[in-house]
């Protein structure tokens, strides 16, 4: 695992600001808060705060990736699932409008696309 990853899950809220606080604290230039479903809007609430209330706007975000990606869950059955990937970084502009890249994981949407390129 990258050191570098934070991945927002069920966790409380300020374990994840405190890990992302730390990290920065600790000399990281850049770090990804990453969370997938539900946990989402957590993630982006976690980057706001760390970002905003306790890194003093020193840090912001350099790049946001949003897509699916698909995985077998204990019943066996392939389910598809929203990921976002928050990337921050030192000297970043705090609020500024952030190009989005969106890309996912699926081998179906792969195998269309060698289809496609055929």
């Amino acid at each position: 695992m990258n050191p570098h990853i934070v991945y927002v899950g069920p966790k409380p809220f300020m374990n994840y600001v405190t890990t992302v606080v730390m990290q920065f604290s600790r000399g990281a230039n850049e770090l990804i808060v990453r969370a997938r479903g539900k946990f989402i809007a957590r993630a982006v609430d976690v980057t706001e705060i760390a970002t905003k209330r306790f890194l003093n706007r020193s840090v912001g975000v350099k790049n946001i990736v949003v897509g699916s990606e698909e995985f077998r869950n204990p019943d066996g059955k392939t389910v598809r699932v929203s990921i976002i990937e928050i990337t921050l970084a030192r000297g970043a502009p705090s609020s500024a409008v952030i190009p989005i890249r969106v890309e996912s994981t699926s081998a179906h949407e792969a195998a269309v696309q060698e289809e496609q390129a055929a």
